[in-house]
């Protein structure tokens, strides 16, 4: 079988490396690795797909269905395997080998089609925040995971490039380090959080109704990951009259169900809001910069 990369991963994979890099070229072979080395068989490639990695939907040997994913060193696969191990399928979508193969991850089948984007708006928060809370865990002992403050410093050293380049976005990346800089001097927690937390990462399962996938690990505090669940589906928030309310109204019923710091929630999902708006801009996504950095204003 050929196996075809999807026009998103090519675009989103652009994005991350314009210079380019030769993990596409190699791709279709290491897929053909992968497949004989477990003897898997073939059913087909995921499409549209995600942003930063192949999904191949495949059978084991006695026949139980499963996914294979593939994903550049850019997208810290080592590190998504490690937290997947760490929460054993509770709240998450499940390893299934403890091969470790650079790259390659073997895991059990989800409904790549329904997430639970596809509830109503006020069910769909409630079943994602109710999987999120299951994943805060205690981080394991010596782990390798990147902090909070780590990831967001590098996103910060970008924000300001952009910020001096486009006049236009200085004042909100402005606001957004400055309330980065006062969250980060009193963390008041240290958990294991997904990372890139929404509602499309959230799809159906036949173990439990909900499972979560696709985290790009870090360690921190619980607003951080819940920061990117208030803007999901941004692109209605904006297009309602009473956007900014509902938005206001989302931070606090998300950080009281929770239980998380609603000053601090709300802090967070500027920053990240901020944060996505500038590196849509930077990489020649202006719509969706514009929705995002109004969405950022509200807050």
């Amino acid at each position: 079988m050929a196996f075809e990369p999807p026009q998103r991963l090519v675009r989103a994979l652009g994005e991350t490396a314009p210079d380019g890099d030769d993990w596409l070229e190699k791709l279709p072979e290491a897929a053909h690795q992968a497949v004989a080395l477990r003897e898997l068989t073939v059913e087909r490639v995921q499409m549209p797909g995600g942003r930063s990695s192949l999904v191949v939907l495949v059978r084991q040997p006695d026949g139980t269905p499963a996914v294979l994913k593939l994903a550049p060193p850019r997208a810290r696969p080592q590190s998504e395997r490690a937290a997947l191990a760490h929460w054993g399928g509770t709240g998450a979508v499940q390893l299934l080998e403890p091969l470790v193969t650079e790259g390659v991850l073997l895991l059990e089948r989800l409904r790549p089609d329904l997430s639970v984007r596809s509830l109503p708006e006020a069910k769909a928060l409630l079943e994602a925040a109710g999987t999120l809370r299951r994943l805060w865990v205690e981080p394991p002992a010596g782990h390798r995971f990147e902090t909070v403050a780590e990831r967001t410093g590098r996103q910060a050293e970008a924000m300001r490039a952009t910020a001096s380049a486009d006049a236009e976005v200085a004042t909100l990346v402005d606001a957004a380090l400055a309330a980065r800089e006062e969250l980060l001097a009193a963390p008041p927690e240290r958990r294991l959080l997904h990372g890139t937390f929404r509602q499309s990462k959230v799809l159906a399962g036949e173990r439990m109704p909900w499972l979560a996938v696709g985290p790009d690990p870090v360690v921190g505090e619980c607003a951080f990951d819940l920061a990117r669940l208030v803007r999901d589906r941004v692109e209605d928030l904006i297009a309602s009259p009473s956007g900014a309310a509902t938005t206001r109204r989302r931070v606090k019923r998300l950080a009281e169900s929770l239980e998380v710091d609603q000053e601090r929630l709300r802090g967070w999902t500027l920053f990240r809001a901020v944060e996505s708006g500038a590196r849509a801009r930077r990489v020649g996504r202006p719509q969706d910069a514009e929705l995002l950095l109004e969405f950022a204003g509200w807050l």
